[in-house]
């Protein structure tokens, strides 16, 4: 193994700790948030970091138990919160989060499209239900709540921010997960696409795209790649992974007024990762020799 202290490798410096404000505090005062899958992981860090500066956040989530812990997290930052029963895929079900959202903390200003799904495979294995499951989350969920946001906030005047959550092989593809990574590509398109159509009236849309952030809530069957691994830090040229909380400050810039003039803009939190092919490329692993059997990634 490299012995990188020899030769003075430090990596990137540790983020400032959890709970820290990046930007001034009640900077979200008077926002209202929807951060889909707000309840878990990624969801949870962004939605807590919104209730830190002030922001009254909804979790918008199927399961009752993240929604409850969403919450949570959101009122330990300082923030309101509400947990609001959804399924991204139903478009009068996403009309009634915003309304129920709306009656109690007013009109919903800042949306975040974290809602996911997510399969690993051989391309060949996945059935179309299979596919459908994963795009139907991820790209049909982004685009039915970001239009009802739209429409709602076209009508009244009042303008506000979309976050989409996207992922850096939507440039490079995704061997053994091509439903998601064809659904992230599609949706750092429509944040540029919707970015163009809705600036005239005050409506922002941003893609903010993570690297590896290991976190407790990380679904089992996506726990795999990384299992037996103690070395994950030395996988990134920073020389260690990302804090969840590093991922709720991009948020909260993204969707602030202090990115005003920043729109249609895919932000990568990756400490370089993903630019690191040069000359001497990491050694390459066709997916069936990393992919478990395929029962157990099934269950």
């Amino acid at each position: 193994m490299t012995d990188y202290a020899a030769d003075n490798f430090r990596g990137l410096r540790a983020a400032p700790p959890r709970g820290t404000r990046m930007l001034p505090e009640g900077s979200f005062a008077g926002e209202v948030a929807i951060v889909t899958g707000g309840g878990s992981g990624l969801g949870k860090a962004i939605a807590s970091e919104f209730g830190r500066l002030g922001g009254a956040v909804a979790i918008a989530s199927r399961d009752p138990d993240k929604r409850a812990r969403g919450v949570a997290a959101v009122e330990e930052a300082g923030g309101r919160a509400l947990g609001v029963m959804l399924d991204v895929r139903d478009p009068e079900a996403v009309k009634g989060c915003f309304d129920e959202v709306e009656a109690a903390f007013g009109p919903v200003t800042q949306l975040v499209n974290n809602a996911a799904g997510n399969l690993a495979g051989a391309s060949e294995d996945f059935s179309l239900n299979a596919w459908r499951a994963v795009t139907g989350i991820v790209l049909d969920g982004t685009w039915i709540c970001s239009t009802e946001f739209a429409r709602r906030r076209i009508a009244d005047g009042i303008g506000g921010a979309i976050l989409n959550i996207g992922a850096t092989y939507s440039w490079t593809g995704g061997p053994g997960t091509s439903p998601s990574a064809a659904a992230k590509a599609a949706v750092t398109n429509l944040t540029q696409t919707l970015a163009v159509e809705w600036a005239p009236y005050d409506i922002r849309v941003n893609c903010l795209v993570p690297g590896l952030f290991p976190h407790e809530d990380r679904a089992e069957h996506l726990r795999f790649a990384d299992k037996d691994r103690s070395d994950l830090d030395r996988r990134q040229p920073a020389l260690r992974v990302g804090q969840t909380h590093e991922l709720g400050w991009a948020a909260a810039y993204l969707c602030s007024d202090y990115a005003a003039f920043c729109s249609g803009h895919a932000f990568v939190l990756d400490g370089a990762n993903w630019l690191r092919r040069s000359l001497r490329m990491p050694e390459f692993e066709p997916v069936r020799t990393w992919l478990p059997p395929k029962r157990e990634r099934n269950g």
